[in-house]
């Protein structure tokens, strides 16, 4: 199990680096015409709080954790790589669990959702 993202109660970051990459192959997944968004939720709740859509960065992600900006990889999303900024208002929630759910939409309008969701705890603000 991932360890949880920990959030703080009406904070709009830390922003959420992703680098999206095939399962089977481990090869990035192109983003470079494509729409990521992460749906966001209570642990437990099927309704949506929130949906943000990420923004497509440049680089690839290596095995060591440096990036490579070399081409292709300094076009924005061809290496998989995005970042999803919280909306004003989206951690103005009660403290508790909640999960975010990351979809894929292509230019020719097929969907791939990535199967694990992300694990988020939010705590309250101090005052």
């Amino acid at each position: 199990m991932a360890e949880k993202i920990k959030l703080v109660q009406g904070d709009t970051r830390p922003q959420l680096v992703l680098s999206l990459t095939d399962d089977t192959t481990g090869d990035p997944i192109d983003v470079s015409t494509a729409t990521v968004r992460m749906r966001f939720r209570a642990l437990g709740s099927t309704t949506v709080l929130s949906t943000m859509t990420a923004s497509k960065i440049a680089g690839r992600v290596l095995e060591d954790g440096t990036i490579d900006l070399t081409s292709p990889y300094n076009t924005p999303g061809v290496g998989g790589r995005c970042v999803i900024s919280w909306s004003a208002g989206a951690l103005s929630l009660d403290p508790g669990d909640y999960e975010g759910e990351i979809e894929i939409t292509f230019a020719d309008t097929t969907v791939q959702t990535v199967y694990d969701t992300l694990k988020f705890k939010l705590r309250g603000q101090f005052g």
